[in-house]
Order: structure tokens, then sequence, then C-alpha cells
């Protein structure tokens, strides 16, 4: 174990006290470094104390997983954690970022930052001088996908060649996916109502990432998007600020839930994830998130193994 735990260091220290804004800010070599770290983590056959740090937490967006998996995380490293709430913080009066970040480094050893700009990430990235993590923005959700893929990889033995169909709107979830598995050797199809594809700047960048034969493709028609597939992926139909357009979307993706119909056209090894909150009998059935093909409990249960992996990793810990 010694000499395996060599080797992770090596390919880890590297990442050390730098931020994690996106999924690229990882290498394949360091993402599948970090999962072994985790699944050490997950399973005890690691322990690492980190000394009493202090993870401040900024969230101007609603969480459970994030928020709660962030907060487990620190506790079993021996750390704390700050809420940060901006509704009871000078964050919620105007502060510039620059100011907030140079005193926050001051106080804190890592920040973590759910916010709808991935702009305002990177400010807080510039003017830190400690690691900061994406928690979500409208662009990215970087954690999330590491989550997802550390499952994929457990329930399926490995990722490289593995058919992921992403079925819903083109949101964070859908670019991070994209990025992550582009590295990890993952054929992503994106399957979306026509004008809600992802962004194609984010389709580019994870197409020039592409390793292992990796293929990256947009779709619009479901049951050709998960004809083959090992991993059904889907995410609600309207992300966190567009409760407005809700009645909207439902009436456009309704051809895109996740049903029997929709399953029975993909892979017979096929598992189901879903990064939750679910609304059931929307963007998939009750009877398809509740079968034996879905994993989206251990999903979120790997939140916390890969967040607690990364924050020893950034703070020093191995």
């Amino acid at each position: 174990m010694a000499s395996a735990n060599t080797g992770l260091a090596s390919k880890l220290t590297s990442f050390s006290k730098r931020n994690f804004l996106s999924s690229s800010d990882l290498s394949r070599d360091q993402i599948y470094a970090l999962f072994e770290l985790a699944k050490q983590l997950k399973t005890g056959n690691r322990r690492i104390d980190l000394g009493n740090r202090v993870l401040g937490l900024i969230f101007k967006k609603a969480s459970t997983r994030t928020r709660v998996s962030f907060q487990v995380a620190m506790a079993r490293l021996g750390g704390q954690t700050i809420d940060l709430n901006p509704q009871i913080t000078q964050l919620g009066r105007g502060e510039p970022i620059k100011d907030t970040a140079r005193v926050l480094s001051r106080y804190c050893d890592v920040l973590a930052i759910r916010t709808f700009s991935q702009k305002e990430l990177e400010e807080y990235a510039e003017w830190s001088t400690i690691p900061v993590i994406n928690a979500l923005t409208d662009l990215e959700h970087p954690c999330q996908a590491l989550a997802d893929y550390l499952t994929i990889q457990e329930k399926l033995g490995g990722l490289q060649g593995v058919k992921l169909s992403y079925i819903g709107d083109g949101n964070n979830v859908a670019n991070s996916l994209m990025v992550c598995g582009a590295m990890l050797g993952v054929n992503v199809t994106i399957c979306s109502p026509k004008g809600f594809e992802p962004d194609s700047q984010i389709v580019e960048k994870a197409k020039s990432l592409s390793e292992l034969g990796s293929k990256i493709s947009i779709s619009n028609d479901p049951s050709k998007a998960v004809k083959g597939a090992q991993v059904i992926y889907t995410d609600v139909w309207a992300s966190m600020g567009q409760e407005e357009e809700h009645l909207k979307r439902k009436e456009i993706f309704e051809k895109y839930k996740v049903d029997q119909k929709l399953i029975g056209l993909a892979d017979e090894e096929l598992i189901i994830l879903h990064c939750l909150p679910a609304h059931r009998g929307e963007e998939i059935t009750e009877d398809a998130l509740e079968s034996q093909r879905s994993f989206v409990f251990d999903q979120a249960e790997n939140r916390l193994h890969v967040q607690q992996a990364l924050l020893s990793v950034q703070l020093g810990g191995l």
C-alpha cells in the first residue's frame, strides 16, 4: 500500500493548492489517481487528517448534496467548515469580490463557491491566495462529473469506450460530462431539444481534449441517442434560475423523458444516473428511477468521497 500511495502522491502533488474551476483543470492521470484516493477513503483503507484546516462555503444557489457532502468531507478530514451565506454577510451587500477574496484568504484554507456566473468564480480565483473550487456555476459542475465517472467506473469496471447518453437540457452538468468524459475515453452523446443544445464552445473544447478515441456528439433524437448506451443520464428540465420557464420547458421536453421504452433501446448492461434532485414523472419516471438499473444514490454518495479526495490533495494532505 505504501508504494501505491507514493504513486498516487506523485500524480496528485502537482495539483496541491491549485484551483478547480473546470473539469479540464485536471489531467486524465490525475482524475484516475483522484478516483483511487476516493476509493481508499471510501473503504476506510486510507485516513487523512488535515489538522483543523478551514473550508469556506459561498453558496448563492440552494444546495443539498453539494453543501452537505463538502461539510461532511471536511469533518472527516479533521477540518471545519464556515458557511458564508451571502444573506448574512457583506457578500450580499455589494462588497467587491477582490476585497472579499483577499480577506477570506486570510481566514480560510480553501473556498468552495456555488454561484451563477463562471466569471464571478474566476474573479474569486484571481484574487484569492487559497484554492477555489467550483461547486457549480451556470457553465460547469466539475465536482458532479467526478462523482459520476467514479460511479460508472465502479459499476461497469472501466470507462474507456463506454457510451454515455445524456438526455435533457444542455446545461452545466452536460458540459462537465463532455469535458471530463472526453479526457477519460468515454463516448458522450448529449441529446436535447433543438435550441437547448449545450454551448458550442464547450462542445469544441471537449472535442479538443478527447483522448483514447473518445467521441463527443450532439443529437436531438432520444431513440437514436440511447442506442447501444451503457449509461443513460438525465437531469431536471429547468435548472436553478429557470423556474419561470418550467411550464414551457415541460411541454418542449416531454419527448425527452427517461422511461422504460427509452431504456429498452439501450445496452443490456445499462445503468441509469441522475444528479438529483429529480422531478419524478417529468425527466424520469418513478419506475426508472427506482429500478435495479438505477444507481443515483450511489452516485450521490460518491460526491462525498471525490470531494474528500479533492480537498485532501488541494490542502496538501497526501
